[in-house]
């Protein structure tokens, strides 16, 4: 499989950090696999082969990378329940439970919405790559729930990588993040990046790239990092007054852990993040005792992907997909005075 790209305005001077700041998402290359494909030859750029990771890199630079997509997948089917949402020849959409990993790596090699997939599916893999496996286009956090697409056989994988990577793809998600993001309020009127558009609907558009000094977190940059787009409209303003609030936010661009990281950034982390949101004490007064301990020990980051809509990559028709927020979220939101 080739994966082709450009490299984007003012890269780093590395070559192997220019490749892991813009291959296409949907490659799902990581920075330790990119490296190996720069050792292995498999990187061409300009049309010469390219090994030294110091390389400089310019931009415009026609990148393209050679991958034996087969190397990476040795997951054993495992009989693992699944919520099917649809199915057919080419493509499976699931709804996620929190807590499921979706892709086996070192530290979770078993236990994976991949391993549920072999099982689940079977020999109705036409396969992907020129194996029976299926083709992960996109990915949610582990403790992150909601609807995901998986494709069944290479066509439909190149099909909605495509949708992926042009941004097309629908995809809301319920999150309960602290305070209330609201256009009057001038605090997040100040913050950089933030803006408000017609109907209260709140913008952050900032770049985002890994954290210097921890490599499993994002950040906010302004320079040399992934362009990303977050709107986020409020739904529900939870207690009296409100400290809390259900919100509906959608993706332009889809980063790793980009919501969590743009509400955190505007002020309003997500409740139960341990890794973004923090662990804010809200007010007795507002939320009832009920409420604040409930937000105090809510296990996970409290985001779920609610709807997921694209164009059926072989047929043509336009599919979307709706499901409701799991029990946790729905009990954190009637704790809180919500309904």
């Amino acid at each position: 499989m080739k994966v082709e790209f450009e490299i984007l305005a003012a890269p780093p001077a590395r070559m192997d950090k220019a490749l892991a700041r813009d291959v296409p998402q949907a490659a799902a290359l990581s920075r330790s696999r990119l490296s190996r494909l720069l050792a292995d030859g498999a990187v061409q750029v300009n049309g010469a082969v390219v090994t030294d990771p110091r390389a400089k890199a310019a931009e415009g630079d026609a990148v393209s990378i050679t991958v034996e997509v087969a190397e990476d997948y040795h997951a054993a089917a495992e009989d693992i329940p699944l919520d099917v949402v649809f199915e057919d020849d080419d493509l499976i959409v699931i709804n996620k439970p929190p807590g499921m990993v979706v892709h086996p790596a070192p530290g979770t090699p078993g236990g994976t919405l991949v391993n549920a997939l072999l099982h689940h599916c079977g020999d109705s893999l036409s396969g992907v790559g020129g194996e029976k496996r299926p083709g992960i286009v996109h990915r949610i956090d582990k403790e992150t729930s909601g609807l995901l697409v998986a494709a069944k056989s290479d066509r439909a994988h190149h099909g909605l990588a495509a949708q992926f990577e042009a941004h097309t793809v629908e995809r809301h998600y319920r999150a309960i993040c602290y305070g209330v993001p609201d256009s009057n309020d001038p605090r997040v009127r100040g913050v950089k990046g933030a803006s408000f558009e017609p109907g209260n609907i709140l913008k952050l558009q900032t770049q985002l790239a890994r954290h210097k000094h921890d490599r499993q977190k994002q950040q906010v940059v302004w320079h040399n990092g992934r362009h990303a787009v977050t709107r986020a409209r409020i739904v529900q303003p939870l207690g009296t007054p409100g400290v809390a609030a259900l919100l509906d936010c959608w993706l332009e661009t889809g980063r790793t852990h980009q919501i969590r990281v743009h509400l955190a950034h505007a002020g309003h982390g997500l409740i139960g993040d341990p890794t973004y949101g923090g662990r804010r004490k809200l007010s007795e007064k507002a939320v009832g005792e009920r409420g604040r301990e409930a937000a105090r020990v809510f296990p996970r980051q409290a985001l779920h992907a609610a709807t997921l809509g694209f164009e059926h990559p072989v047929s043509g028709e336009m599919m979307r997909f709706e499901v409701e927020m799991p029990a946790d979220m729905q009990q954190l939101i009637a704790d809180l005075g919500g309904v």
